[in-house]
């Protein structure tokens, strides 16, 4: 079941739907940089090229994940 929330963006309040597991390890991730969750969500978006938000998002999270979390 996807969990959605609001994330404020470049001053543009947008909605972002993931699964409960991505959010996790994106907030694991945001901690790790010492960034907020709407911070690191910028990060992703600011880097993706061509694809949708949450599928960048989820890329982002998948590679985290696979890098043993660093």
């Amino acid at each position: 079941m996807l969990k959605k929330r609001s994330i404020n963006l470049a001053g543009h309040a947008t909605s972002l739907a993931l699964e409960p597991e991505f959010w996790s390890v994106l907030e694991e991730m945001a901690a790790a940089q010492r960034l907020s969750l709407a911070g690191l969500i910028g990060k992703v978006d600011g880097g993706r090229t061509g694809n949708p938000l949450a599928s960048a998002c989820r890329l982002a999270a998948l590679e985290w994940s696979r890098r043993g979390r660093r």
